[in-house]
Order: C-alpha cells, then sequence, then structure tokens
C-alpha cells in the first residue's frame, strides 16, 4: 500500500483533487492510501468547504486555516506547519497541483525532509517571472520526482529547462520522471457536466439563456488592484454588453466587488451598475461555473482554469492577460490574448462574433489523466 499525502489550498487544487480522490476510490483503494492536507489558502466558506462537499472529496484530514497574508508570510507558515504533518505521517508521496504558494510550500517543505514530490501540472510557463505562480511553478518542477504535464508544449518547456524527458526509472529528484498524461480537469469536466445538468438552475436564476451569454471572471490581483487596468477591462465589457445587447455574467469573489467602487472612475462605475445586459453575482459553485462554460457563448476571463475548461466545451475565450500558460489555445484559433486593453478586447469579441467555424482539435487527453497519475506513482 502507498500513502499519499495530497495538498491543496486553493479552489481550482480542490477541484483538481476531486479527479485524483475519485480515481483511488474506483480503482486504486487497494493500493493507494489518500490523507489530504487542506492549508486553509483560501479559507472563505463558499472558496473551499462548499467545494468539498460537491466534489465529494473526503473532508480533509489536516485543515492549517492558514488564510490570507503577504505571499512571504503565508508561505513561511504554510511550509512550517505543514513540515509537522509530514514528519508525522511519513507519506511516499507527496501530491501537489498547479502552481500556488500551498503548491510552493508543500514542495519545499517535502523536499527538504527527502519525500518525493508528484506535480500534476507540471511545465506550464507563463515566461513572467513577474507573476508569483511562474516562480511557484518552477521550483515545484525543479524539486519534483514525478511531473505530469498536461500538454505538449508542457513537454517542450521542461525539455527547454534541461530535463531529460525520457528518463530511465528509478526516478528520483535528480532524475525525475516526466509523464505527458493529458488534463486533469478534463476528467473532472466530463464527469461533473452531466451532475451539473440536473443539480443546478443557475441559468434561470439569472435569466440566461443557452448560447446568449458572455461569461467573465477577473480576480489577478494586477487586474483588479490596478485602477488603469480594471477600468479598461470594464470600459470594454460595458461597450460589448451594451451595443451587442448581450448578457455578461460576472462571478465575482467579494474581495473584487468591493474594489469597482474604489478602483472604477467614477463614469465607468456608473455605467457598470446601470447597464441592464452587466449581471455581477457571487463566486458560484464548480457545477454552476461548468454549466455556465457549457452554456455560454464565449468567456472573458484572466483565469487559466476557465481558459482550458472553455476550450474543452468548445467555447472561444478572451484571455485578459498579456500572455497565458495554454498557448495551444491561441494557437488553434480558440483564444486571443487582450490583456487589460479596452480596444483589443472590443475587436476579439467582434472577431469571435464573425467567425463562422471554429476548429477544437483534442490536445487534453482522453478525460483519463487521474488514472495514469495513479498507475505512475504505483510504479
Amino acid at each position: 500500500m502507498i500513502n499519499i499525502l495530497t495538498i491543496i489550498g486553493a479552489r481550482p487544487q480542490i477541484i483538481k483533487a476531486a479527479a485524483l480522490s475519485r480515481a483511488i476510490r474506483n480503482h486504486f483503494s487497494d493500493q493507494i492510501k489518500e490523507t489530504i492536507a487542506h492549508t486553509g489558502q483560501h479559507y472563505d466558506q463558499n472558496m473551499s468547504k462548499v467545494f468539498f462537499d460537491e466534489m465529494g472529496i473526503p473532508d480533509p484530514d489536516f485543515n492549517l486555516g492558514v488564510g490570507s497574508d503577504t505571499h512571504a508570510k503565508q508561505t513561511a507558515v504554510m511550509i512550517e506547519k505543514l513540515e509537522e504533518i509530514l514528519v508525522e505521517q511519513k507519506p511516499d508521496f507527496v501530491i501537489v497541483y498547479g502552481d500556488t504558494n500551498s503548491t510552493l510550500a508543500g514542495s519545499v517543505a517535502a523536499s527538504k525532509l527527502h519525500i518525493p514530490i508528484a506535480h500534476i501540472e507540471a511545465g506550464l510557463r507563463s515566461f513572467n517571472k513577474s507573476m508569483p505562480e511562474e516562480i511557484n511553478r518552477i521550483v515545484c518542477d525543479h524539486t519534483s520526482t514525478l511531473l505530469f504535464t498536461p500538454t505538449q508544449a508542457g513537454l517542450k518547456n521542461l525539455m527547454n529547462e534541461g530535463f531529460n524527458i525520457h528518463p530511465k526509472p528509478p526516478y528520483t529528484a535528480d532524475n525525475p520522471g516526466i509523464f505527458h498524461c493529458g488534463d486533469i480537469m478534463y476528467d473532472n469536466s466530463i464527469y461533473f457536466a452531466k451532475i451539473a445538468e440536473e443539480r443546478s438552475n443557475i441559468l434561470e436564476e439569472n435569466n440566461l439563456n443557452s448560447g446568449e451569454f458572455i461569461l467573465g471572471t477577473i480576480h489577478r490581483n494586477n487586474n483588479t488592484d490596478e485602477p488603469e487596468r480594471l477600468n479598461a477591462i470594464f470600459k470594454a465589457l460595458h461597450e460589448i454588453a451594451f451595443n451587442n445587447r448581450i448578457d455578461i455574467l460576472l462571478p465575482l469573489h467579494p474581495r473584487t466587488s468591493k474594489l469597482l467602487p474604489k478602483n472604477l472612475e467614477p463614469e465607468t462605475f456608473k455605467n457598470i451598475n446601470n447597464n441592464p445586459f452587466i449581471k455581477i453575482i457571487p463566486p458560484v459553485s464548480f457545477l454552476e461555473i461548468i454549466l455556465l462554460e457549457k452554456n455560454c457563448k464565449l468567456v472573458m476571463t484572466d483565469s487559466g482554469g476557465l481558459q482550458k475548461e472553455a476550450y474543452f466545451f468548445q467555447k472561444p475565450v478572451i484571455i485578459l492577460r498579456p500572455e497565458t500558460e495554454w498557448i495551444e489555445i491561441v494557437e488553434n484559433g480558440i483564444g486571443i490574448i487582450t490583456d487589460a486593453n479596452t480596444d483589443n478586447i472590443i475587436k476579439a469579441y467582434q472577431h469571435f462574433e464573425t467567425k463562422k467555424y471554429l476548429d477544437f482539435p483534442s490536445i487534453f487527453g482522453d478525460g483519463k489523466a487521474a488514472e495514469f497519475i495513479c498507475e505512475k506513482i504505483l510504479g
């Protein structure tokens, strides 16, 4: 029996962990024992507990309750508390996801104790080291024993950084196993799409018709905290919604909602509040976001996860950032990088309005990434 410790802390990681927990429960329960440590990086009730319940993930065995702080303080507390758990539990593998401070803390704590790390979503790069996530990805990849990359681009990035992408076992941090496994979120999207249809009424609750609305999300600090960027985005949203008479649904984190009156120019704030096609709602559950992605016309987001999920459901995406880790989406003409530029956002919307045909080749695997990962962990 292999003992693994799964470390999660943010909403996307909770969702990703659901796929692995489900694979263990359904196919590997006699071979893998999973313990879950939740750092509490996202501590809001709607951003964590609700997702555990909805995803069918067991309650965490450990909840560190770290909460929000500066990057350094938050990460330091996580490392200290995770080290105590690792010393007590002595897992055979530590599983980390993505690129958050929880990912960084888990990889640092485990590597110092010489516990093998499996990094799910390895190899992704934005090539922008001003993003804290980019530093977290790089450090985690270079301390891991097993690297599971969702795309061919991720595999190429690792090769360019000096990784041997065809290593021979036994695998160690100095000779890591590199695997192109497909995207674990694709597993979830396939599994939960039907459940979402049965359980959620979010379309009816917001008077939305399938195929006739835009789904937008804005959460990155450089977009929400910098008034110039926030104004540029919301000016574009107002013009697109008002001029095209199309609903834009914006599930916003409470922190972002509170920043709108502070960071938006008075005229832009007034326009947004008076625009009947702009619908700002609180954060939604994973099942609800799945249903919105499946039924929207187009996605506008600064989220890496939503870019992929839009692709899963064959929706074009406008990327409100200067770069993307999911370069295949852009290369296939499904995504357009606009950054926080009003004119570029409007032009991107107009482009997709006039585009008659979009091709969505299969670039994210076969929906069985979690099973593949379990098999490789077992060796």
